[in-house]
């Protein structure tokens, strides 16, 4: 079973973002405006076909990589004007690039399947901690994430997208070290060794 992204915007949600200090400062900086709500609205109207042409691949692709298996029937994605990006309550904010959504989106939806099969993986998070014991927590997180990730990508969009995915990440330290790490060590032996420790 495959579940439902269902896109939503929330004035509520989406104030905390638009009302935020930081986001307004940087936004003023780089000069740039706060996306208005219709400008959302139109957005999330945009972005419901496109995620329809892919959904279906891409999470059949994850489970499938994972050997994880869906929980939920439905997950709401809240969509934002501009903030970070995250998992759970599942948020993307708007990108220009329509890959980068559906890249940005994929990634988070890749911690939803590992947070809905958390009990399964007790031992992998045993292992990632010791064998990585030097790194930062952030890129601990996302060794797996980002070898599963590579595995779809090269699957479903080719090498180029994938290479774009990675520069993206470069600006963030954390992350530029797990996708170092994924690139040293090959996306398929991370895999296998996470598949070995699944309960």
């Amino acid at each position: 079973m495959n579940p439902e992204i269902e896109f939503r915007y929330s004035g509520i949600y989406d104030a905390r973002y638009r009302n935020s200090i930081k986001i307004q400062e940087f936004l003023k900086k780089n000069k740039e405006k706060y996306p208005s709500i219709d400008t959302i609205e139109k957005y999330i109207s945009k972005i419901k076909p496109l995620w329809k042409e892919h959904e279906k691949k891409i999470l059949i692709g994850l489970s499938k990589i994972t050997g994880l298996k869906w929980k939920e029937e439905r997950i709401i994605c809240y969509i934002i004007g501009y903030g970070r990006c995250f998992s759970d309550p599942l948020t993307v904010k708007l990108f220009k690039n329509k890959n980068d959504f559906i890249d940005t989106l994929t990634h988070e939806l890749i911690h939803q399947i590992q947070f809905q099969n958390d009990n399964k993986l007790k031992k992998w998070w045993k292992f990632v901690y010791k064998r990585y014991r030097k790194e930062s927590r952030l890129t601990k997180n996302h060794i797996l994430l980002h070898a599963i990730h590579s595995r779809l990508m090269l699957d479903l969009f080719g090498e180029k997208r994938l290479k774009r995915e990675i520069k993206n990440s470069q600006k963030f330290p954390d992350y530029k070290r797990s996708w170092d790490i994924v690139e040293k060590e090959g996306y398929e032996n991370i895999i296998k060794e996470f598949k070995k420790r699944l309960r």
